[in-house]
């Protein structure tokens, strides 16, 4: 390319710079400042309720109604050290790290099921670490799922390969790390990382008619699933009908439904919830949606719901707005990540869908969990500081990062760049 040439493509994404900057301006706040207001008060309301939803549990394990409080703002520290290392840190340089993230992990996941080394809770098999220093291999499974099949769709796209070569080994890879979940077993996060490879799929562009069979299959393999385990069957029974099993399976749904319906408009009261004293278990992991409900009513839920469908929002806005082809798979498959997981946790609080043991994103109890979905809230916040300003266009997809719209109206051809 000639100098003028040069000259002439850099005069021009500098205009479209300075314009876009100014109908930001103009246009209210940025995508990234959006999502970090949004993160910042979803993690606010997630210590409030968790410190209100445990002092019962917490009195009985550690004679403190204060202890389980203390533990999630000491994992909501770290947390926020992550997002902010997180947001800080250029996405691209991800895809470098794609190949050891996912051996590591697999690793991690096959260790987690030796016994001796993997810690038991409830039955499951799903942690790694000692005390309070826990790892969860399959909430990290989602986050390396994620940089891997968009890493794997962008280059197999920029060398021309067939849908078959993006299809095959994104499914090669999402069925063996949702077949070792399953042996944790751990049924609602092999559905998570199920729906990000679901979606990162439909959005490279590949034929409609793979993806339908491929959701057929886990329709009819989860139902197999469901069906074959005896436990998992009768919590399927109680999700058909929870009041017919409300003494058994169905208990935690009959409690939860209770919950939700006592709190009416604007709930009980902050701290007033009654379910929480014995009724329902596991009210500050995976029935913290039921705790709001109560004490803030239908007002206080559908709040949560709107700041978790609002952050969905914008992360997608952010994957639209992406400098390049891997930040916009990477934020769709984020966004399925954090979209799957509310939908399923709030489908089995309120009897809609079977009880999986999936937390609410942000607002449940968690440490590991909390962590890596921080990680992955800031890495979306990061693609929308590099991503297009709002009102102008996202610079073009390429092989090799993006040209701006300008420079080619002016037909000044850019070549790849060095790898």
């Amino acid at each position: 390319m000639s100098g003028r040439a040069a000259h002439s493509v850099h005069r021009s994404a500098a205009g479209v710079d300075k314009a876009g900057a100014m109908r930001a301006d103009r246009g209210g706040p940025s995508t990234s400042s959006i999502l970090l207001v949004l993160i910042a008060v979803l993690c606010l309301i997630g210590v409030v309720m968790v410190g209100s939803a445990s002092e019962v549990v917490s009195i009985e394990q550690y004679n403190t109604p204060w202890a389980i409080l203390m533990r999630e703002i000491m994992w909501m520290g770290v947390a926020l050290v992550v997002l902010v290392c997180a947001v800080r840190f250029d996405y691209r340089r991800l895809r470098h790290l794609r190949m050891p993230l996912l051996l590591i992990t697999f690793a991690l996941l096959v260790v987690v099921l030796l016994p001796g080394i993997g810690v038991t809770s409830g039955g499951s098999s799903r942690w790694i670490g000692f005390g309070q220093f826990r790892l969860q291999p399959s909430e990290l499974m989602k986050l390396a799922l994620a940089i891997f099949g968009a890493d794997l769709i962008v280059r197999r796209q920029e060398r021309g390969g067939s849908h078959r070569t993006i299809i095959g080994p994104m499914l090669l890879v999402a069925t063996a790390a949702g077949g070792l979940i399953l042996l944790q077993p751990d049924m609602g996060t092999a559905l998570v990382v199920g729906a990000i490879a679901i979606a990162l799929l439909f959005a490279s562009g590949v034929s409609l008619g793979p993806i339908v069979k491929v959701l057929v299959g886990l329709v009819v393999l989860g139902v197999f699933v469901g069906l074959v385990d005896p436990y998992r069957r009768a919590r399927l029974l109680a999700f058909l009908d929870p009041t017919a099993h409300a003494s058994g399976s169905g208990y935690q749904v009959a409690q939860s439904l209770i919950g939700l319906g006592s709190g009416h408009l604007v709930g009980l009261g902050l701290g007033s919830g009654r379910q929480k004293w014995g009724s329902l278990p596991n009210a500050h992991t995976d029935f913290i949606f039921s705790v709001i409900g109560e004490e803030l009513g239908i007002v206080g839920a559908v709040a949560v719901l709107t700041l978790l469908v609002g952050l969905c929002w914008f992360g997608l806005r952010a994957a639209q707005q992406s400098p390049d082809r891997f930040g916009s798979l990477l934020g769709i498959g984020l966004v399925a990540w954090i979209a799957s997981e509310t939908f399923i946790n709030v489908g089995a609080v309120i009897g809609l869908l079977p009880v999986t043991g999936i937390p609410l994103p942000f607002i449940s109890f968690g440490g590991s969990s909390l962590v890596i979905t921080m990680a992955a809230a800031g890495i979306l916040v990061n693609i929308a500081r590099q991503g297009a300003p709002p009102g102008v266009p996202p610079l073009e997809h390429t092989s090799t990062g993006s040209r701006s719209r300008a420079a080619q109206r002016d037909g000044v051809a850019v070549g790849p760049a060095g790898r």
